[in-house]
């Protein structure tokens, strides 16, 4: 996983693709791809957990987008979601690479980002 971590901040899975969406490049949607792949990739570490709804909702509004001319017209409306859903799964994934390395026992304070990764599969929840 950690391989797959660095090449998601490497140029070509991280620099360019964002490069691309300021560049108003139709390549920019192959950032779904990588998106997918992350999430399956979280997804794996824990099969028999549910994905939290409203990261599941902001990947969802990023998947399944097919470039089309008539696009660039609303080219934020159209390519934000794209990038909002990488930026999410991207944090999730470094997430759990950081602290799947650095943490050998739950500790007596959470440090956030791994608070959130709890949050991604359910295990922590909001105090209301």
């Amino acid at each position: 996983m950690r391989n797959f971590s660095k090449k998601c901040s490497d140029h070509w899975g991280y620099e360019d693709p964002i490069y691309r969406f300021y560049h108003q490049s139709f390549k920019v949607y192959w950032l779904q791809d990588t998106t997918k792949e992350i999430v399956e990739t979280l997804q794996a570490l824990s099969p028999n957990l549910e994905l939290n709804p409203k990261f599941l909702s902001i990947v969802n509004e990023g998947l399944g987008k097919k470039f089309k001319p008539e696009d660039n017209a609303r080219w934020l409306e159209n390519t934000r979601p794209i990038l909002e859903a990488f930026f999410h799964a991207r944090y999730f994934l470094e997430m759990a690479v950081k602290y799947g390395n650095e943490l050998q026992y739950p500790p007596n304070m959470l440090p956030s980002g791994w608070a959130s990764f709890l949050y991604l599969y359910n295990f922590y929840s909001p105090m209301v």
